[in-house]
């Protein structure tokens, strides 16, 4: 039963890729929802900057993503249900060329490999890199204008900044997925916030395969023809989300780098602002104090292959009261929580 003066059940918060994939779940399962989406070009947007890459094997490590055998199929079969829903192109498979950057990483994927570790995304290693299957990238640029379109169509987005708490008086439930300005919110001053900030080079190069991503470090995504992106940087602490020329003079060593001197043009610089734990895992779950204030945040730099998954554990609750997964649930950080936001 919704709250008094409400309009739906649901009110979501922030319209990144967690919000968009919470929403659509909520289309899907048909629990009444509205969406509030924040301040244009805010830096909680880091969504709209991303690239979107779905990476099986990721990190200096060389360690299978977090979930990646549950996580993966639920996302492919969200993304290729939102295509033939809205008629937009937004997942492609791709793989990911990982080149050894020295001679540890060299030595731990050739024994991952041997050992059946990295299987069945690594079956082979060659003695400079690996080839990694299963990846994809989800387009999110085109992924957000094709949801804000269709909600906006459907009288069920509209763009506002709300009063987490003060929602919740006509809501039967408020889900802030705002990246970092849910994170900055007093609402959650008990979960302990990392930040990241990222950047990423546009370039115009020409003839690049169209579904592999080349991996020393940083990465090269084809995007279109004639068109990739280089990133991204990792710059913890900091929430500004200015390019800089620093970043900017890395990445096109990377650049050079990974297209072997062949020429290319940068024709834009973006940055976003990452929200991770120091767990490394996602974030979600009730407010322990306002029961009727939930949260969805801290996807790090794999929000593409969680928020389908995430989005469907908050299914799960509302529609059967089955509760959060522990390894994400904010009562892991909450426990001693008192008072309120």
């Amino acid at each position: 039963m919704k709250a008094p003066g409400a309009e739906a059940d649901v009110l979501i918060v922030g319209q990144g890729i967690a919000g968009t994939l919470l929403a659509w779940e909520c289309e899907r399962a048909g629990i009444p929802f509205r969406l509030a989406a924040g301040a244009e070009g805010a830096p909680a947007m880091v969504s709209r900057v991303a690239a979107g890459i779905i990476n099986p094997v990721t990190g200096q490590r060389l360690v299978k993503s977090w979930h990646i055998e549950a996580a993966l199929p639920v996302a492919r079969a969200a993304y290729r249900e939102i295509e033939s829903a809205w008629g937009v192109k937004v997942w492609r498979e791709m793989r990911v060329r990982r080149i050894f950057k020295n001679e540890r990483e060299r030595r731990t994927g050739l024994e991952k490999t041997a050992r059946g570790e990295l299987a069945p995304y690594v079956v082979a290693a060659e003695m400079d890199g690996l080839w990694i299957e299963g990846a994809a990238r989800v387009d999110l640029p085109v992924l957000l204008a094709a949801a804000q379109e269709h909600w906006t169509r459907a009288g069920l987005w509209r763009r506002e900044t709300v009063d987490l708490v003060a929602e919740t008086a006509r809501y039967d439930l408020v889900v802030d997925c705002r990246g970092l300005a849910g994170a900055l919110d007093p609402a959650w001053v008990t979960v302990p916030w990392e930040f990241s900030k990222g950047e990423t080079l546009e370039l115009a190069v020409a003839n690049l395969p169209a579904d592999v991503i080349p991996n020393s470090g940083h990465w090269l995504l084809p995007v279109a023809q004639g068109a990739a992106w280089c990133g991204a940087t990792h710059t913890p602490g900091v929430v500004d989300a200015t390019p800089t020329a620093d970043a900017r003079k890395t990445l096109e060593g990377s650049a050079a780098q990974l297209l072997g001197g062949q020429l290319y043009t940068v024709t834009g610089h973006t940055a976003g602002v990452r929200v991770n734990l120091p767990d490394r895992h996602p974030v979600a779950g009730r407010h322990p104090v306002v029961a009727r204030l939930g949260l969805l945040n801290g996807l790090g730099a794999k929000g593409a292959l969680l928020a389908p998954m995430l989005a469907r554990q908050w299914i799960n609750h509302l529609a059967e009261g089955v509760p959060f997964d522990t390894a994400i649930d904010v009562a892991r950080f909450t426990t001693t929580h008192r008072g309120s936001p």
